[in-house]
């Protein structure tokens, strides 16, 4: 049962954390509410706190821009474990690798006039 509540708790709180972070930086809380089940609830928090759809409209675009990067996690981590690497390793190194993603994205954004 604490598991649960654990688990309820750590997700409320990454909701309203990314709410709160998009409200002052649309790309960093597109950053993080890259996964679509808390994009859309982040989403409606954001526009519950603000009643601003240019700041719902900004993250949304931001997320549309960033999901792309946040799939290599999803293409390197089953080649690291097929590798036969341990799976924290695996898992860490998975997430480098989107962090790289994501610089190399918002790069490439920047370059061509795209700002989050």
């Amino acid at each position: 049962m604490l598991y649960y509540v654990l688990k309820i708790v750590i997700t409320t709180l990454l909701i309203v954390i990314i709410s709160e972070v998009s409200k002052r930086n649309s790309m960093v809380g597109a950053i993080l509410a890259s996964v679509p089940l808390v994009t859309v609830l982040a989403m409606i928090w954001l526009y519950t706190d603000t009643k601003d759809v240019e700041k719902v409209s900004a993250l949304s675009s931001g997320v549309f821009w960033l999901v792309l990067p946040s799939l290599a996690l999803f293409v390197t981590l089953p080649i690291f474990l097929k590798l036969g690497w341990n799976f924290y390793l695996s898992l860490s190194t998975s997430i480098v690798v989107t962090i790289a993603c994501y610089f190399i994205m918002i790069w490439i954004l920047n370059y061509f006039g795209i700002k989050l």
